[in-house]
C-alpha cells in the first residue's frame, strides 16, 4: 500500500453513483438472476467509473461497486445457504430513533422497501458462485488499460456485517453463523489480494453504538466475536494489502446513538488491515480528529479520514478540506494520512443521498484540497 511520501494521496470508500439504467436492473434482480446484457453493461460502467476517477485526479480508485446492488446484500448472489423467508435488511438505525422520529423514518423507508427485502439464511453457508469475484477483477483490470492511478482497491463485506444485516434461521447461534460466513468469504478476500488490488473490508459493524449500561457487556462481546471472525477470514493475507472502513451508517439522520471513534479505533487497530478509513467530515464525527492527540497510531498503520461528507449535497470548499487533512497530518505524521470520504456515494442503488453530478464535484474538491494540504505539508 502506497503512503503519502511526497504529497497527500486521495481515495474514497468504494461505491459510486451507477447510471439509472443499471441501477434499475440491479434493484429488480432476484438472487442468482443474470439477465441478458447485464455483464456487458457492468463492464461498460466499470470502465466509465474508473475513467472518471482518474480524470478527476483520485489516486486510489475502485470499480465503483458497479456489479453490486448494495454493499452487503450482494453476497446472496455469491453464497449458497440463503433462501428462507424474506425480510427487510436489518437496519443500522437504532429502533429508539425510528420510534422517536417517525416522519423521518418513513421518508427513509420510502421507495426502499422492496429492494431491502433479503432472504434469510436457511441452510449451510458456502461459496455458491466462485466466478463472481473473478468477473469483478477482470472488469476492473480491463478498465485500467491505458490508465495509471497510484493504486486500485476493491471492496468486500466482512463476516460480522453480513451476519448483522441478513437474518439467520439455520445456525444455532449468531457466533456459529458469523464464523460460517467467515469460512465462505475467505475465497473472495484472497482472490482480491492475489489479483494485485487492495482489499477493503466495509466494517460498520465494528464501529459500535451507544447502548444502555446493562447491555454494554453483551455488545462488547459481540464486537469482539466479529473482530475474531474477521481476522480469521483474513488469516495469511498481508496487512499492507488491506484496508478497513468504519462508519455508523451512510444515511442523513440524527445519528444520536453512534459510538465514539476512540472505541471503534481500539477494535480496528487490532484487525489485520494496515489502513483504517473512518468518518471525519460530517457534523456528528468531525470533532473526533482530536482523539489523535491522545491515541497513538500503531506502528505500520495508516489512517484514511473522511474529509468529504457523503450524505449532503454541499460541495466542500477545498480550503476546508485542506484544513481537515492538515489537522490529522500534524498529529499522526503526513506520511500516515490518505485523504478519503466519509462513506460511499452509491451504498444502495435505489438510494442516493447525494446527486451524482454533485458527488463528482465533491471528489474534485477532495483532490484540490489534498493539493493545498500538500503545499503546506511539503513546503
Amino acid at each position: 500500500m502506497k503512503r503519502s511520501t511526497e504529497r497527500i494521496l486521495t481515495t474514497h470508500v468504494g461505491s459510486l453513483p451507477r447510471p439509472d439504467d443499471l441501477a434499475e436492473v440491479m434493484a429488480a434482480l432476484e438472487p442468482g438472476q443474470r439477465p441478458a446484457g447485464l455483464d456487458e453493461r457492468v463492464h461498460e460502467v466499470v470502465a466509465d467509473l474508473v475513467g472518471r476517477q482518474v480524470e478527476v485526479g483520485i489516486d486510489v480508485v475502485s470499480d465503483g461497486e458497479a456489479s453490486k446492488s448494495d454493499f452487503v446484500g450482494y453476497v446472496q448472489d455469491r453464497l449458497s445457504g440463503f433462501g428462507g423467508n424474506r425480510y427487510p435488511m436489518l437496519p443500522p438505525v437504532a429502533p429508539s430513533q425510528l420510534e422517536r422520529f417517525p416522519k423521518w423514518a418513513a421518508r427513509q423507508a420510502q421507495g426502499r422497501h422492496r429492494h431491502m427485502l433479503k432472504a434469510a439464511c436457511n441452510g449451510p453457508i458456502a461459496v455458491g458462485d466462485p466466478d463472481a469475484v473473478h468477473r469483478d477483477i477482470a472488469n476492473l483490470r480491463a478498465a485500467l488499460a491505458g490508465r495509471a492511478p497510484e493504486e486500485v482497491f476493491m471492496t468486500a463485506a466482512p463476516p460480522g456485517l453480513i451476519g448483522a444485516r441478513l437474518r439467520n434461521e439455520y445456525y444455532p447461534t449468531q457466533e456459529a453463523y458469523v464464523h460460517a460466513i467467515a469460512e465462505a468469504m475467505r475465497d473472495e478476500y484472497r482472490a482480491i489480494v492475489e489479483s494485485g488490488f487492495l482489499l477493503q473490508l466495509d466494517c460498520p459493524d465494528l464501529s459500535g453504538r451507544l447502548v444502555p449500561a446493562d447491555q454494554e457487556a453483551a455488545h462488547r462481546a459481540d464486537l469482539e466475536m466479529r473482530l475474531e471472525a474477521l481476522n480469521y477470514a483474513l488469516e495469511g493475507l498481508p496487512p499492507d494489502r488491506m484496508r478497513l472502513h468504519l462508519c455508523w451508517g451512510n444515511f442523513n439522520g440524527p445519528h444520536l446513538e453512534d459510538g465514539p471513534l476512540r472505541r471503534a479505533l481500539e477494535l480496528a487497530f487490532r484487525a489485520r488491515p494496515a489502513a483504517v478509513s473512518f468518518e471525519g467530515a460530517n457534523p456528528r464525527h468531525e470533532h473526533e480528529w482530536a482523539v489523535f492527540k491522545e491515541v497513538r497510531l500503531p506502528e505500520g498503520k495508516t489512517i484514511i479520514p473522511g474529509v468529504i461528507d457523503s450524505c449532503t449535497n454541499y460541495v466542500e470548499h477545498p480550503e476546508l478540506v485542506a484544513q481537515r487533512i492538515v489537522r490529522y497530518a500534524e498529529l499522526v505524521g503526513r506520511e500516515n494520512v490518505i485523504a478519503g470520504v466519509d462513506c460511499g456515494f452509491g451504498t444502495f442503488v435505489v438510494q442516493q443521498e447525494v446527486d451524482p453530478g454533485i458527488a463528482w464535484l465533491k471528489l474534485a474538491a477532495l483532490v484540490e484540497g489534498a493539493r493545498l494540504a500538500s503545499d503546506q505539508l511539503w513546503p
